[in-house]
């Protein structure tokens, strides 16, 4: 744009300004403010999200001269992935991270078939104590399992399978049971949203369904399922990114699993036991070397969320604005 355009233009704006009593420019005033203020925002917002992993990442690549060198803040002087090394024979990393992905994948793909039944009969049939049932579902997201965590031991380790007493922990069956039969982690909460969206969807399209020869459960898998991709999509992503961080569940039924969960929160014991086994005798860790395995440990758990996200965020964001418009 040359000057005389630009001159011209300036001109135009205060002639329409002068002719709107001022008005014009404080509208345009009021927009590059709220425009301003909101990239403030949400720089603020990422930077406080994102800050605490620059830190780690600046951590894990620093030596352990670097963490007690003051003039250092978040470039290392002495580069080294030793960390890294060392966090990956700690947690058995391929080994671990195989176990957490099926895991994942299996208790996620339960979890959202058997809420997805759930929520549908929910939003749809009418059956004796429905309000009531309802309210225990409500009651399962509201309440933490931590308070049935005793019960929930018990049950299993004594489990009573036709008169006889069986140890069901440390292996995937009390999981499993659990997801089948929609207890399992934040299940409450995927029966709540899909029964919300399945509220909201057209009952003429399974009238149509009903009058040409379909019965309920054909009309749910070829009429309602194709439909709520979205819901299923929302659900499917928040059940793999919380079983896979979940170190409650793990713990109690999983334990004899070598989990990302359970070898982060250990990380620092294996860590002194192997600083023992290689020196000999007792080995002090200091706080900030076992500050910068924790730090390295965590980032190897976190990056496969981080690039699952990458690949599916569009899907996600989509599935998300979605469910909104139909709730």
């Amino acid at each position: 744009m040359t000057k005389k355009n630009k001159t011209s233009n300036q001109s135009g704006f205060w002639a329409r300004n002068e002719a709107s009593d001022g008005i014009l420019l404080k509208e345009t005033t009021k927009k590059y403010a709220i425009s301003i203020f909101r990239a403030i925002l949400l720089f603020g917002m990422c930077f406080m999200i994102i800050q605490p992993i620059l830190n780690k990442i600046s951590v894990s690549l620093m030596s352990e001269a670097d963490l007690y060198d003051s003039t250092i803040i978040l470039v290392p002087k002495h580069f080294t992935l030793a960390n890294w090394k060392l966090v990956n024979y700690l947690m058995n990393y391929k080994v671990t991270l195989f176990n957490t992905i099926w895991v994942s994948l299996l208790v996620s793909l339960i979890e959202v078939a058997m809420c997805s039944i759930v929520g549908y009969g929910f939003s749809r049939f009418n059956f004796p104590l429905k309000r009531f049932w309802f309210f225990c579902v409500i009651l399962v997201i509201v309440i933490p399992p931590q308070t049935i965590s005793t019960s929930l031991f018990l049950h299993f380790r004594y489990f009573n399978l036709f008169g006889k007493t069986v140890n069901l922990r440390g292996n995937m069956l009390p999981y499993i049971m659990m997801c089948f039969t929609c207890q399992g982690l934040k299940n409450g909460l995927y029966i709540y949203m899909i029964r919300q969206f399945f509220m909201g969807f057209p009952f003429e399209l399974e009238e149509a369904a009903y009058v040409d020869g379909c019965g309920p459960l054909k009309t749910f898998v070829r009429i309602m399922i194709p439909g709520a991709k979205p819901i299923i999509t929302s659900c499917f992503l928040f059940s793999f990114v919380w079983q896979w961080t979940d170190g409650f569940y793990t713990s109690l039924f999983l334990g004899k699993i070598q989990l990302l969960s359970i070898n982060l929160s250990n990380v620092v014991e294996k860590l002194g036991a192997y600083l023992t086994k290689l020196y000999g005798g007792s080995t002090l860790v200091s706080v900030g070397y076992s500050n910068a395995i924790l730090s390295t440990a965590t980032l190897l758990a976190i990056f496969p969320v981080i690039i699952l996200y990458i690949f599916c965020q569009r899907m996600f964001v989509e599935s998300l604005a979605s469910t909104g418009v139909k709730m």
